[in-house]
């Protein structure tokens, strides 16, 4: 990382390959392209369904995830941060990293790290607008469980060379604290097994972890729940920075079925600010999200009423030149950071069935990607 040129770190989703899991459920074959493909308009002015510019693409190639490289490369991204998911009874939704990406003969262009998305996983593709989703598989990781995980993760990816560091240390992040602590049995355990995985990453050699924190103060998926914290929390926890995931994690939609990009990006900058100061000495890095329409992961047949999740407001106004405009505010907001901690994340490369995607689509092409050049300028050489 150049010291006055930041660092983008996107989030990908990775649900649009054939998984062992996913086939038990659907049946053979299934991927979330089928919920993309079976959205429809829910309101007058609705833009839905949405369709990817490269076709229904299988994630899990690697022909397929160069030319995704290659476009993020090419338009200053600098990372793809995987949502990548592991339960008590091990991983789920991993071949588009170990098959794809990491076979991708271009994989060096971009670094990748991982975002353990240790929420529930469940049934909600697509979800009845009454019905409570019935839980697939539970996020909460027992002690033993979490060893495993830690064990492939420093022997299968913190070995790669082209892993995210930050000052030489594996960046991994973690999604809903909550879960974790549950699953641990409570803070104290949860710290020893922090601690165990920082200890099992410098015996493999390398400097330190990097332990970073998704901060959010508003549950969104069935069961979840924000944990409140403080920083001197978070450092006995171990965390050496926090960061977001989408800005509705921290921004309540005002109105039905759509809230303004350009308003919630407005109530976002302040709790940036005083998430800042609330959390100072320890790195918090900011989030652009390019826009939020969960929608299609609704049953098309129930009306589509304000309830929990999915049935929630969209992003409206979210086009190419008001992600450009967040891009350029946050680009200000990091120059005045340390070098070191200039971080931004972006929601993010492929999250199609909740309206947030970088990946050109048939409306607005490569517009989005072509905002982050614009502003961040070309790649780092």
């Amino acid at each position: 990382m150049i010291a006055d040129h930041p660092f983008l770190a996107c989030y990908y989703f990775p649900n649009y390959h054939a998984d062992a899991r996913n086939a038990g459920v659907h049946g053979p074959g299934w991927t979330e392209w089928e919920v993309l493909k079976a959205a429809r308009p829910r309101w007058r002015g609705h833009r839905q369904p949405r369709a990817p510019r490269w076709g229904y693409t299988d994630e899990a190639d690697p022909r397929a995830m160069e030319r995704k490289i290659a476009a993020a490369a090419g338009h200053r991204i600098d990372a793809f941060v995987f949502d990548w998911y592991w339960y008590e009874d091990g991983p789920f939704l991993q071949r588009a990293l170990d098959e794809g990406f990491l076979r991708a003969r271009n994989r060096e262009r971009l670094k990748f790290a991982l975002m353990w998305a240790n929420h529930d996983w469940t049934d909600i593709h697509p979800q009845k607008l009454r019905e409570n989703p019935r839980v697939l598989y539970p996020g909460a990781l027992s002690a033993r469980g979490f060893e495993r995980l830690t064990d492939k993760v420093v022997r299968d990816y913190f070995s790669r060379p082209n892993y995210w560091r930050i000052a030489g240390a594996p960046y991994f992040s973690i999604y809903d604290l909550a879960a974790f602590i549950r699953g641990l049995g409570g803070i104290e355990p949860a710290i020893a097994a922090l601690r165990r995985f920082r200890e099992k990453t410098r015996r493999a050699g390398h400097r330190d972890l990097h332990l970073n924190i998704v901060y959010w103060q508003r549950g969104l998926l069935a069961g979840e729940k924000a944990l409140p914290v403080t920083a001197a929390f978070l450092r006995r926890l171990g965390a050496d920075s926090t960061t977001s995931y989408v800005w509705i994690h921290h921004v309540p939609l005002r109105s039905f079925p759509t809230t303004s990009y350009a308003w919630v990006f407005a109530r976002y900058r302040e709790y940036l600010d005083a998430t800042a100061r609330r959390f100072a000495g320890l790195p918090h890095y900011p989030n652009v999200t390019m826009g939020w329409d969960s929608s299609p992961r609704t049953v098309s047949s129930d009306r589509f009423l304000r309830g929990e999740y999915p049935f929630l407001p969209a992003l409206s106004g979210n086009t190419p030149a008001a992600f450009r405009r967040a891009l350029s505010a946050m680009k200000g907001w990091l120059a005045g950071r340390p070098p070191g901690q200039r971080i931004l994340t972006l929601n993010a490369w492929n999250e199609w069935t909740e309206g947030s995607y970088l990946e050109p689509d048939t409306e607005h092409g490569y517009g989005y990607l072509e905002a982050v050049r614009e502003v961040f300028g070309p790649p780092v050489p």
